[in-house]
């Protein structure tokens, strides 16, 4: 007979887990009451009977309430019966935790796993931004290394050396003008006898619009201004007369070199004279203040827009940027752009983040997509633009880039905010649009006025719309003007205001395809108004 067999057949076959002499102390007012047949126990004996059933009532409970502890005891190892556990030993199942906890505990493990993530993917947007925004490079140049080397010997000469040079750096816009010279003073930086002993100057021809206001930020990023050691000074003709007489006592040994960055430089050309520039070379050709001038700009004829007084200063160094790497090398920039640093807080979703745009480089989609990119421009910040669009969708529940992700984004990139204007447009004024297309093809591409653009329109309504309603005049007048506001059509001259509205000359700014695109995801677009875009000439 198996542990507790006796018990339970005292106790009626119910298996309960008290002393036999108890059970069957309770069995036998079981059996009193049964035979009684259930009548109301009245005076002394019924109290007896009432009082005896709650004494056994609550031994049972103490009895069940005990053997539970032990049961537990034994689970933990604290307490054997005869080589094996007590509860196992009695037949007892093991006590498993209730639902409701297996639910607590698993919604406290997903919210702590979505604050990781959470954290995590905060801490990659952060990173990607700052390299895609403010142009933080990755520590890897590719196609400009052999410039790369130029710039670096070059600013390497005038700070330990004490040389005085001056360069411009050419390209076409995002191509890593920029990028090139902060790699470049990043490198340079490293070195200890370079870290206290270099002054920078940074000038802008967009903020800096003249040479005065150049004068006063050249002092300010010097702290020059205002005060130096006892004279104050404010006039133009104090600031530059000091600024050139403390540039122009120093020499090799003893002064600080100093370098000027002129971003766009080509507009530092239009300023008055040219003569913050006529001074800067002027002072990089004498054996002065070891200072560098190094210029950046778009121009390929920058060397024609210089005076010659100022041209004759200038050193003549060219570095030219020309965007010159493959497809292939353009994959590796994608890789290394969006992959993550050594450094990242959390190593094992680097690790996977890494991994899958290690994936996504060969995957083909991504590849086609990032083909018809290259193709269209090898500029990086348009690249940037496509790898921070595919960022800014990444979620707690989507934590890594997807394939749809980056196509996607190449579609919101090269959308076209003019056939986007047209999805606006009521029919009659895409009506107008189609009947300018026509006249472009007609008379190639000439200018047109409004009663040429509402005779066409008459004509397609007379033989081609059968549902369109035939607009008065004045108001095809309305929805041509509110085309001119939307810059769709501009005017080819100042129009006066003598002249008829209906005869000024105007030009279409949408080509045949931007209007054909439109109207494919036009709302509601009645189909003789796109068989009458798609039509050929033969019927006018």
């Amino acid at each position: 007979m198996r542990p507790g067999g006796a018990r339970e057949a005292a106790g009626g076959g119910r298996g309960r887990d008290v002393p036999s002499h108890r059970a069957a102390r309770a069995a036998r007012t079981r059996k009193e009451i049964r035979l009684r047949g259930g009548r109301k126990w009245r005076g002394k004996a019924g109290a007896e009977v009432r009082g005896r059933l709650d004494e056994e009532e609550e031994e049972e409970e103490e009895g069940r309430e005990g053997e539970g502890r032990r049961h537990v005891r034994g689970r933990r190892g604290g307490c054997r019966e005869r080589g094996s556990w007590v509860g196992a030993a009695r037949g007892w199942p093991l006590p498993r935790p209730p639902p409701e906890m297996k639910t607590a505990m698993s919604k406290r493990r997903f919210k702590e796993n979505s604050e990781a993530n959470r954290e995590c993917i905060s801490q990659v947007q952060k990173i990607l931004r700052e390299r895609f925004c403010h142009n933080y490079g990755t520590g890897k140049l590719f196609g400009v290394e052999h410039q790369y080397r130029h710039l670096l010997e070059l600013l390497k000469r005038t700070v330990i050396h004490g040389e005085s040079n001056s360069a411009l750096i050419i390209g076409p816009r995002g191509s890593g003008k920029t990028v090139l010279l902060n790699h470049a003073l990043k490198e340079l930086m490293g070195i200890k006898q370079v870290q206290m002993n270099l002054l920078e100057v940074r000038l802008n021809g967009l903020l800096q619009t003249n040479y005065k206001v150049a004068l006063k930020e050249i002092t300010r990023q010097l702290h020059l201004e205002n005060v130096v050691g006892d004279k104050v000074f404010g006039s133009f003709a104090e600031n530059l007369a000091f600024l050139l007489e403390a540039l122009r006592k120093g020499d090799r040994t003893s002064s600080c070199p100093v370098l000027f960055i002129l971003d766009e430089f080509d507009l530092f050309v239009h300023h008055k004279g040219q003569t913050l520039l006529y001074n800067l070379f002027d002072v990089s050709q004498s054996a002065q203040t070891p200072l560098t001038v190094i210029g950046l700009t778009c121009r390929q004829d920058i060397l024609e827009l210089l005076e010659k007084r100022v041209k004759s200063r200038f050193s003549h160094r060219q570095i030219y940027l020309m965007n010159s790497f493959d497809f292939k090398q353009y994959i590796r920039i994608f890789k290394e752009q969006l992959s993550l640093p050594a450094q990242f807080p959390d190593e094992s979703f680097a690790q996977k983040w890494n991994q899958n745009v290690q994936h996504l480089s060969g995957d083909r989609t991504v590849q086609d997509t990032l083909q018809n990119l290259f193709h269209h421009t090898k500029d990086l910040r348009s690249l940037h633009l496509l790898l921070m669009l595919a960022v800014s969708n990444i979620t707690v529940h989507h934590p890594l880039i997807t394939a749809s992700d980056l196509h996607e984004a190449s579609r919101q990139y090269r959308m076209d905010s003019k056939a986007n204007i047209i999805h606006g447009l009521s029919v009659l004024e895409v009506c107008l649009i189609i009947a300018m297309k026509h006249l472009n093809d007609i008379y190639e591409g000439e200018p047109f006025n409004f009663q040429m653009v509402y005779n066409e329109f008459q004509k397609f309504i007379q033989r081609k719309a059968h549902g369109m309603y035939n607009f008065e005049k004045p108001v095809v007048m309305k929805a041509f003007e509110h085309l001119l506001r939307l810059e769709l059509v501009k005017p080819i001259e100042r129009t006066s205001v003598r002249a008829q509205r209906e005869y000024i000359l105007v030009k279409l700014f949408l080509d045949s395809n931007q209007i054909m695109d439109a109207l494919q995801v036009y709302p509601n677009c009645p189909t003789d108004v796109k068989q009458w875009a798609v039509s050929s000439l033969s019927w006018l």
